[in-house]
């Protein structure tokens, strides 16, 4: 081609204009070698006609592809990160979920509303009364969020790759977030039960230690599992529905998979509040199973509610049908901002923390 054989003399005698070369051939190989691209590896004329790479300057790194050795540990440290923020942020109204789901309560802990719960127990019991037992929280949530994100991000890429090559599984995402969610469950649920033994009313527990003891000595290690098999029951399904749902408003909202903070925030919101309604019943055997709320043993005969069969039937022994949906109000507003931080700040870390990887990259 004539622009090939003059584009290689340009560049092997610089980058003046030759004979019949056009001002806008001329500028071309100037911009070129402005940027170092019309050399080769041995300074030559090899990569002389190579066009330079296109690149949207808006476009940012691809963070949904990360670098090969990298990956898990990025996903592990937004993770991390977006967990314990989540569980923080939100800590006052778990609490009151977690008094909203009492199937008897105290007269003075019966609550109207979130708001009046919160108010009242800030004006009753103190300031920081709605932060009892936040530090186990923290401190379970950062590792138990780290292999949650990461397991799913890995599984959902390989089962991806398999059932629809190329593209988006709802399939795959599904199955991705239950096994994420044995692992996560596994490292919370213990924390779990420390937790909401703290924020009942009237707790007898002022220091995790204390109810750490306590619970260890007066009903043995099996005791912090409890309520595994029922969470296992509950978070499984909120989960599938939670990422599909994620991901079904991400292809909607963000088809291109950019780091989009409207777009994370908005999917991760409505996927919260819809597998928080759905599985509100299967939660609020989970706070009897974790609890072992006094009155509800007294209505079993065993003197311990164990299992989901048996948490289900002392609910509707103690609150008929109605009581499944306990605390329904304070668990969709609990969710609603919970996974929209989680979402927003996973995924804020996970392109931040890429963005760095890629930079350190292309300055070697």
């Amino acid at each position: 081609m004539e622009l090939e054989g003059r584009s290689a003399g340009g560049v092997a005698g610089g980058p003046a204009a030759g004979p019949g070369r056009s001002p806008g051939e001329t500028a071309l190989l100037d911009g070129w070698l402005q940027r170092g691209v019309g050399r080769g590896a041995g300074g030559g004329e090899a990569g002389a006609c190579r066009p330079p790479v296109r690149q949207d300057p808006d476009s940012g790194p691809d963070y949904e592809a990360l670098p090969a050795g990298a990956t898990v540990t990025t996903h592990m440290v937004a993770g991390a990160v977006a967990g314990i923020l989540e569980h923080c942020v939100m800590y006052p109204i778990d609490c009151v979920k977690t008094r909203m789901q009492s199937l008897q309560p105290d007269p003075a802990a019966r609550y109207r509303n979130v708001l009046e719960a919160l108010w009242r127990i800030i004006r009753t019991e103190g300031l920081w009364r709605p932060m009892r037992g936040l530090n186990v929280t923290a401190t379970g949530a950062g590792p138990a969020h780290a292999l949650y994100f990461a397991c799913y991000e890995k599984l959902k890429k390989t089962l991806s790759d398999v059932i629809h090559p190329g593209g988006n599984s709802h399939i795959a995402n599904g199955a991705a977030g239950c096994v994420a969610t044995l692992l996560h469950d596994a490292a919370m649920n213990p924390v779990e039960v420390i937790k909401q033994r703290m924020q009942m009313y009237n707790s007898p527990y002022h220091r995790v230690t204390d109810c750490v003891r306590a619970v260890w000595q007066n009903e043995g290690a099996g005791a912090f599992y409890r309520s595994y098999t029922t969470q296992l029951t509950m978070n499984v399904p909120f989960q599938a529905i939670h990422f599909m749902t994620y991901e079904f408003l991400q292809e909607h909202f963000n088809p291109q998979r950019r780091y989009n903070p409207s777009s994370h925030v908005l999917s991760g919101a409505c996927a919260g509040a819809v597998a928080a309604a759905v599985t509100t019943p299967l939660d609020v055997c989970k706070t009897l199973l974790n609890t072992q709320e006094s009155l509800a043993l007294n209505s079993n005969i065993t003197g311990h509610i164990t299992g989901m069969a048996s948490a289900f039937r002392t609910v509707y022994q103690v609150g008929g049908l109605t009581a499944y949906f306990r605390g329904v109000q304070a668990r969709v507003i609990y969710q609603i901002p919970s996974t929209a931080i989680a979402w927003s700040v996973y995924e804020f870390f996970k392109y931040m923390i890429t963005k760095r990887q890629e930079e350190w990259r292309a300055g070697k």
